[in-house]
């Protein structure tokens, strides 16, 4: 059965370049089009679409007012594209609070039809398989943060990697650890530029520090590093200091970042140091390099399938053997400091 998609976006070249590329997938079928969210409305009553796909800035009503009344009257797993711009990444996120499972960058200068091409249709399938999160849900918030003694974080690093529905675990994870856990990076998918506006909007929610990774960014306790958008992440050493390497780089699992790069790194320099966490998302990048982490000593958990938005990650995960504890996203934090 393949899954049906409806493409709501003011511009008639964007809505034309989404439907000829998604209808290149046999197994995707673009139901319709609209140019507004009144429009859209009806053709969601009529249509029945699987996903949305939906841009912030609209006339007559914006995208993420939309997506608030869709979310609380009907659930849709919808996908926000939004442009390369920092306003447009701000809108973005905002956009995931409001109960979006995935963001996308639009075509543009730095950014090829050819490249959003396969991205878009990737997670077209994702959302399709997601349980949308309602914009009431507020994760995170209401839970009591554990603690974490200092002297038991030296040299320790924490190796996260996300993707479809990870903004929403991230956020949910990140807010409930103190601010003396250990260093942390992170690989969440998501399109250049969009990754600083996630990592200031982490920043302001959580005790630790949270910044887009920068070359040769020191990994210390209190701090996370999240990979830019279209650079790959390293963990790297000099002595008992860890740091990361951002480069650019081919593909790796179809994506970049990507956490099996990530995950390589940390299983080649910080080995038994390391606790290994995989998040929510579609396809397989990370688990072989995952496995690598545990052979090196590292200490791995997966989130279970009944948390996930989409349980495809930490299935191939836990499938290679790589992990040691599977556990609900609210469990995760006190796994991490147990470890510790």
């Amino acid at each position: 059965m393949s899954t049906k998609v409806l493409v709501v976006d003011d511009s008639a070249v964007v809505r034309k370049i989404f439907t000829g590329e998604l209808s290149r997938d046999p197994q995707i079928e673009v139901v319709g089009t609209a140019p507004d969210p009144f429009i859209a409305r009806d053709k969601i009553m009529s249509l029945k679409p699987d996903v949305l796909t939906l841009d912030v800035e609209m006339p007559r009503m914006d995208g993420i007012t939309f997506l608030r009344k869709l979310m609380k009257h009907y659930p849709l797993p919808v996908i926000i594209v939004s442009s390369l711009t920092q306003h447009g990444s701000d809108l973005a996120m905002e956009a995931l609070d409001a109960g979006a499972v995935e963001v996308m960058a639009k075509p543009g200068e730095s950014y090829s039809v050819g490249d959003m091409s396969v991205e878009l249709i990737e997670k077209v399938k994702a959302a399709a398989l997601a349980r949308p999160v309602k914009m009431t849900d507020s994760p995170g918030k209401s839970q009591k943060r554990p603690s974490l003694s200092l002297t038991k974080t030296t040299n320790k690093v924490v190796a996260i990697g996300s993707s479809t529905g990870g903004t929403v675990a991230l956020q949910q994870l990140l807010s409930t650890l103190p601010g003396n856990t250990a260093g942390m990076v992170i690989v969440q998918h998501m399109p250049e530029n969009f990754t600083r506006s996630f990592a200031e909007r982490l920043n302001q929610l959580c005790e630790m520090e949270v910044s887009e990774a920068r070359d040769r960014d020191t990994v210390v306790p209190g701090k996370v590093l999240i990979a830019p958008g279209n650079s790959h992440m390293m963990l790297s050493r000099s002595g008992a200091n860890y740091y990361v390497n951002v480069r650019t780089g081919p593909l790796v699992n179809r994506h970049r970042p990507s956490v099996e790069v990530l995950f390589k790194s940390v299983a080649r320099y910080a080995g038994a140091n390391a606790v290994g966490v995989m998040l929510t998302g579609m396809g397989g990048d990370g688990a072989q390099a995952m496995l690598e982490m545990k052979k090196a000593g590292s200490f791995n958990i997966a989130q279970d399938e009944a948390s996930c938005v989409v349980f495809g990650m930490p299935k191939e995960a836990i499938k290679t053997g790589g992990v040691d504890r599977v556990s609900p996203l609210s469990q995760i934090p006190q796994d991490i400091l147990s470890h510790l």
